[in-house]
């Protein structure tokens, strides 16, 4: 059996009268056109990784043939599974969309050098998808980067030594986008001036209580400086791979909580341990009285 992009996939249903399946072969895995495939599926628009079986042919699109496949196992094996760390859906298009501008390279020439169709590749960057790992290795060998690049890896290096946009847009955001953006991670920034009165900013684990930002400390630790005073807390993410990312500043008072019943509400709402470990039952407080943000993307989103 053998392909080319674009061709049909057409698996034939063993019971008299039912339907068959057929995809787009979007995907080659060999040079010599023989399987594995990576098919599109018709009837879900989903692209897996296939292994034709003797119920299996191809239609050859330019010409109506056919090839038959003899004396493999049919197995559709899903897209690969996503390892840990990874990111989310649609993030990897973003990636190779990005890549593939800074190098000035079109759909049709980055899709030839990874032997995939340019239908295939406008999917994956414009809507969200998990390509499997031989995917990402030929457009990753095409762009000339890394599959680790491409799925957002390096989360270890410092972040911000990316390079910058070319053409970057830089907006404020509102204080229900601030605020939607607070409740969607648990480590932030507070400022506080340090029991030696010299300022500090220290990470905290945190979430959000009733629009009350809160976190767990103790005594006499550095972040405690911060009940009684009003406080800067500081929440961003920054995407090197895209060279881009958003910041949100709370600034309010902060006080201790030491009702027992509203301890208590805490400790059941809080979604996490204090990272740093340790007895650290002194609960702290923050009401934002101002939210402001600012998100960085190209000028064309």
């Amino acid at each position: 059996m053998r392909a080319h992009l674009g061709d049909q996939l057409v698996i034939e249903s063993p019971a008299a009268g039912a339907a068959r399946r057929d995809g787009e072969i979007v995907g080659l895995h060999h040079d010599d056109g023989t399987p594995p495939y990576d098919v599109r599926w018709s009837d879900t628009d989903e692209v897996t990784l296939v292994f034709p079986g003797p119920d299996a042919h191809i239609r050859h699109l330019e010409h109506g043939q056919t090839a038959s496949a003899r004396g493999e196992q049919t197995e559709a094996v899903p897209s690969a599974t996503r390892p840990a760390g990874a990111t989310g859906a649609g993030d990897i298009g973003r990636r190779v969309a990005e890549e593939r501008r800074r190098r000035g390279l079109s759909r049709e020439v980055t899709a030839g050098r990874a032997r995939m169709s340019p239908d295939y590749l406008a999917y994956l960057e414009e809507r969200p998808a998990d390509p499997t790992l031989a995917t990402l290795i030929r457009l990753a060998d095409a762009l000339g980067t890394t599959v680790a690049a491409l799925r957002g890896g390096g989360m270890d290096l410092p972040p911000g030594q990316g390079h910058a946009l070319l053409h970057p847009r830089l907006r404020d955001l509102g204080p229900e986008e601030c605020r939607a953006l607070l409740s969607t991670h648990g480590v932030g920034r507070v400022s506080v001036s340090a029991p030696d009165g010299r300022p500090a900013v220290v990470p905290v684990n945190y979430t959000i209580v009733d629009d009350t930002i809160v976190f767990r400390t103790a005594p006499g630790a550095v972040p405690a400086a911060a009940a009684g005073t009003e406080v800067a807390f500081e929440v961003d993410h920054v995407d090197d791979a895209l060279s881009q990312g958003w910041s949100v500043l709370a600034v309010g008072p902060a006080s201790e909580v030491t009702e027992p019943e509203a301890t208590r509400r805490l400790a059941r709402h809080a979604h996490t341990a204090p990272w740093a470990g340790g007895e650290r039952e002194m609960w702290v407080s923050i009401r934002p009285t101002s939210l402001t943000g600012r998100r960085i993307t190209p000028a064309d989103q």
